[in-house]
This record gives C-alpha cells, sequence and structure tokens, in this order.
C-alpha cells in the first residue's frame, strides 16, 4: 500500500467558510466537515441526551383495601353575616340634611347578627372493593 505525503506545503479549502486554510491545521467535525481547528465546534451534549428512566407510580403488587365505611354528608355551615345597609345623615356644605346607606361592618355601632344554617342529608355508604 502507497505512503501518504506530510502535506507541509498542501492548502485545504473549509467547508465552512470556503477559506484556503493550511492542509495540517484542518481537522473534522462530527458532521463530517473539514474546517479550520479556529473554527471547530464540538458537538452538542443536547444531540445525545442520556437515558432517564421515570420514577415508579405504582406498587407491582398492589391489593385494594376492602373495608366499608360510613361518611356523614350535608352539613353546610354560613359564616357571620357581618355586613349590611345602615341609614345614615350627613350635612353637606350647603346646610342639606341626606340620608346615605352606609356599608360599614355592623359590629363597629351595632352587635352583629349571626346567620346560621345546618342541612342534613342522610348518611352514604362507600364500599371499595
Amino acid at each position: 500500500m502507497g505512503r501518504y505525503v506530510s502535506g507541509r506545503f498542501a492548502l485545504r479549502i473549509s467547508d465552512r467558510d470556503g477559506m484556503a486554510y493550511p492542509y495540517n491545521e484542518m481537522v473534522q467535525e462530527w458532521t463530517g466537515a473539514w474546517v479550520h481547528i479556529s473554527e471547530y465546534e464540538p458537538k452538542s451534549p443536547l444531540l445525545n441526551p442520556t437515558n432517564h428512566p421515570t420514577d415508579a407510580q405504582s406498587l407491582e403488587h398492589a391489593k385494594p383495601q376492602v373495608v366499608d365505611s360510613t361518611v356523614e354528608v350535608g352539613l353546610i355551615g354560613i359564616a357571620a353575616n357581618n355586613f349590611g345597609a345602615l341609614n345614615e345623615t350627613a350635612t353637606l356644605s350647603d346646610g342639606s340634611v341626606v340620608t346615605v346607606k352606609s356599608m360599614m361592618p355592623l359590629g363597629i355601632q351595632r352587635p352583629s347578627k349571626i346567620t346560621k344554617m345546618q342541612s342534613f342529608t342522610g348518611n352514604v355508604t362507600v364500599s371499595t372493593s
């Protein structure tokens, strides 16, 4: 088999920019292109992602719980009604008196009226199997 010459005086055209560079300063990229060592770009690690297995989501031999339970359904609670419309009088700059409705909290001027409601609809039996 024949031998190759050293290429001391040879030039090679870069595949990236089309300029002539010394043959000994050319390198081949992972894409197969021959470029000058100043233009060389290594392969991005994002192009070869590593395998990251997913997390386990369930048991291999799972058995559901077989216990009946009774759940109370239907308790409804309504909080205290702390706001209401109060009639207040205001005197304007011309001396006339005007009655306006205020949305002040009732607890400031008079004790608040508490509203409660309870409702029971019955019992529900839940069975898992």
